[in-house]
């Protein structure tokens, strides 16, 4: 399996894992500062490999009085302000092809989100980039269906592939994290993410709720399984966050998870699947 290499990080099963942390949505310059100021103090006191995520428009809400962020040229501003100030690589997602090249410009990881993961030009377009590309599944994907995805990205020459598991549809209003979903996925040739905290979720209504309490359990069984990074939403106040709220992490207890969830990497990672 090839290793994605992100700035100093190596991605892969030979590597400890690596965080994507952030906010859900950019909900202000001030806040989207002070989050990565947060996160990346978090990861040196922890020496952990992080990338700082955020999203400059949540195009997916479930009601259109939904906030939904700064929009494209601001966003991406603030994110330039995150790289430079902090040094954090940064991720954001793409929802349409014409967002792609300017997006490129300040993210070093383009996300293809969940519902757009069959969009064949959005993932050409995004491949072009030569960025790292971390492909969200579909809850209606089957984790054997991403190599077809795969070979969408791998069309324009890009290897430098994430394939992201954000849990997959249990019925009309559930979803279920399946730890078989890692070692299929790593059949692709590329490293596995592990999405924690929008896999607790709770979609439909006007509203997505979530089960938070969950988080540290299946995170825990992913890593067991193999996954190779966690990408998780943290908030320093989910009762106040603008979006996503009943699955955003609180900032405080992450340390703590973060800590269990290496333990269990270094246990692993020599494993054979």
């Amino acid at each position: 399996m090839p290793d994605v290499r992100l700035h100093s990080m190596s991605i892969g099963r030979r590597h400890p894992l690596v965080f994507f942390l952030g906010p859900c949505v950019i909900e202000s310059r001030d806040h989207t500062l002070f989050m990565a100021e947060k996160i990346k103090e978090i990861a040196e006191k922890l020496g952990i490999g992080s990338v700082f995520k955020a999203s400059f428009d949540k195009a997916n809400r479930s009601s259109i009085d939904s906030f939904r962020g700064p929009g494209l040229e601001e966003g991406l501003k603030i994110l330039s302000e995150v790289k430079n100030r902090f040094h954090l690589p940064v991720l954001t997602d793409v929802h349409e092809t014409i967002q792609v090249s300017a997006v490129a410009e300040v993210a070093d990881v383009i996300q293809i989100p969940a519902f757009l993961c069959r969009q064949t030009d959005l993932l050409v377009a995004a491949g072009k980039t030569g960025r790292v590309i971390n492909v969200k599944k579909g809850q209606f994907i089957a984790p054997d269906d991403m190599v077809h995805i795969v070979k969408k990205i791998e069309s324009t020459g890009n290897r430098q592939i994430l394939l992201t598991d954000r849990g997959t549809s249990f019925g009309y209003d559930g979803l279920i994290a399946d730890v078989r979903a890692v070692p299929i996925m790593h059949k692709s040739g590329y490293p596995v993410i592990f999405d924690a905290t929008h896999s607790a979720q709770i979609p439909g209504g006007k509203t997505t709720g979530g089960k938070r309490q969950y988080i540290p359990h299946v995170s825990r069984a992913m890593v067991a399984a193999g996954a190779d990074g966690i990408f998780m939403e943290v908030h320093d106040n989910v009762d106040r966050a603008k979006s996503d709220r009943a699955t955003q992490y609180p900032l405080e207890q992450l340390p703590g998870l973060i800590r269990q969830l290496c333990e269990i990497r270094e246990l692993v990672r020599g494993f054979d699947e």
